[in-house]
């Protein structure tokens, strides 16, 4: 009676191996291959920011009463404009409410207020400039547009205050025929070669969309 245990797991040791070989065999499981990543391709983003300057090659002396060329000292005098920088994006922003509203002043940029830095005096249009730092608003009506010189500074391009308004200069318009996509400045100074007496001078102006305003600029009085 005993025997017949011993003989049922022996013909359960044999039946195993052949019922075994009557099924497919399993895979033995594997680890996961990772995904293949595509290789990076680089992107271009169009700029938020954007400056432009120019450089006088002499400086002034108030206490000497006169302009001295000691470079290796102080460096060239610079002119400059540093902006946020807008883009169409298809738009027709001039006149557009909450981009370039008319008969509201704008601030001539995007994001930080638009920053005109200068080491020597100026006079734009016929205004005179006193060296420093300010901030520019621009205010854009159907009748003509002016540029408005703040004395405010270091703040956001929407705080327009108009109490601090140093002054407002007319500007001239231009239709341009094909649109510019980012506001753009430029400071263009004349060419004088010597022995010209004329003090540098230019064209700061200033473009987006189909419209170009510009004005004169001139170190000194």
């Amino acid at each position: 009676m005993r025997v017949l245990p011993v003989l049922a797991v022996t013909v359960s040791l044999v039946a195993a191996p052949f019922a075994a070989a009557q099924q497919p065999a399993t895979p033995a499981p594997t680890s996961a291959t990772p995904a293949q990543q595509a290789p990076r391709i680089p992107r271009a983003a169009a700029s938020t920011r954007a400056s432009v300057e120019v450089l006088v090659d002499s400086r002034y002396d108030s206490k000497e009463g006169g302009w001295f060329g000691a470079l290796n000292l102080a460096g060239p005098a610079r002119i400059s404009i540093d902006y946020g920088q807008p883009h169409l994006r298809g738009r027709n922003v001039i006149g557009m409410p909450g981009v370039v509203p008319w008969d509201s002043a704008w601030r001539t940029g995007a994001n930080m207020a638009t920053q005109l830095s200068t080491e020597v005096d100026l006079t734009i249009g016929n205004t005179f400039i006193p060296r420093g730092v300010y901030t520019l608003f621009s205010l854009p009506t159907r009748n003509g547009w002016k540029l408005i010189v703040s004395k405010a500074v270091m703040q956001w391009g929407t705080d327009y205050d108009a109490s601090k308004d140093f002054a407002r200069i007319d500007l001239r318009q231009r239709t341009l025929a094909e649109p510019v996509e980012s506001l753009t400045f430029w400071l263009i100074p004349a060419i004088e070669a010597p022995p010209s007496s004329t003090f540098p001078h230019g064209v700061l102006k200033f473009a987006w969309g189909n419209t170009e305003l510009s004005t004169d600029w001139r170190v000194g009085r």
